[in-house]
């Protein structure tokens, strides 16, 4: 693994491969770049590799969201982010493979600077059901009164060191998996230890509470590069027939339904996932 510098901020990130063209790996909520660990070595073999941990994440820098006078979690920072990454490390146009909350960073990327990226895979995208726009406007304030209190509250680090054990990330897991097998106790380490990091809880917390911010239908109808989806058909987290709808965009060119499959297929499936990445990259270089 690299680190990186930006905006004084230390970035980790994992490289692999001499050429070809490049690919950066964009993890989903709580994850890190470790996720891809079934995928880089693989796609290594004929492209450049990138995996990146989204300030916040994994074992990069954690800023407290309180520092800033507005808010810094957001998709248009993780875009800003991967964009500079792409211009100072990689050092040529990429195409973004993107898991869960991690599509949305590659599709505002993308918006942000179309010139950067020559295409997006994206995996289970998040459908951001929380979003203040999905809700009913009687209970928006409830919603609202809820963040506060997460916020704002003992009740937030209650409630995050809760989660923060082996055993709530295991069952956590084994709910977005369907095949549990894959749920390994290398898996369930590899996901909690850089949320034991001070700074963790609250980068957790603000973004739980993020409760706005772009949708993806928001942003597909805006992307220049062709665009894949790929959907695990047992998702549990974002079902499947309410992903179907993002097929129907223009720069979406195919939707693909992945069989027997959870709400990480990058690595619950990797024999899946592999071949249908370098088959677009193929086709778009």
């Amino acid at each position: 693994p690299g680190t990186w510098n930006w905006k004084g901020y230390n970035i980790r990130y994992q490289c692999a491969g001499t050429s070809g063209p490049a690919l950066v790996l964009i993890h989903g909520f709580g994850a890190n770049s470790d996720h891809w660990r079934k995928n880089i070595p693989a796609l290594a073999m004929a492209n450049r590799v990138y995996a990146i941990d989204l300030i916040g994440y994994g074992y990069s820098d954690k800023p407290n969201p309180r520092e800033f006078e507005e808010s810094f979690y957001t998709f248009e920072t993780w875009g800003e982010q991967l964009n500079t990454f792409c211009a100072e490390v990689v050092k040529s146009d990429a195409f973004f493979i993107c898991n869960s909350i991690g599509g949305l960073v590659g599709l505002q990327a993308a918006v942000m600077k179309p010139q950067t990226c020559k295409g997006i895979v994206l995996l289970d995208i998040s459908l951001r059901m929380l979003h203040i726009n999905k809700q009913p406007w009687f209970g928006r304030p409830f919603i609202r009164s809820f963040q506060n209190l997460l916020r704002n509250t003992v009740i937030g680090k209650l409630f995050f060191n809760a989660v923060a054990t082996p055993e709530s990330v295991k069952n956590i897991l084994c709910q977005c998996y369907h095949d549990t097998s894959a749920v390994t106790d290398e898996l369930v380490q590899m996901i909690l230890q850089p949320g034991l990091d001070p700074g963790a809880v609250d980068v957790f917390l603000e973004f739980i509470c993020y409760s706005g911010g772009p949708l993806p239908e928001d942003l597909l109808p805006l992307v220049k590069c062709p665009v894949l989806v790929a959907w695990g058909e047992k998702d549990p987290w974002e079902p499947v027939e309410l992903g179907r709808a993002y097929g129907s965009f223009d720069a979406v060119e195919d939707f693909v339904v992945l069989p027997n499959v959870g709400h990480c297929p990058q690595d619950e499936a990797p024999e899946l996932v592999n071949p249908l990445v370098e088959s677009f990259v193929k086709l778009h270089s």
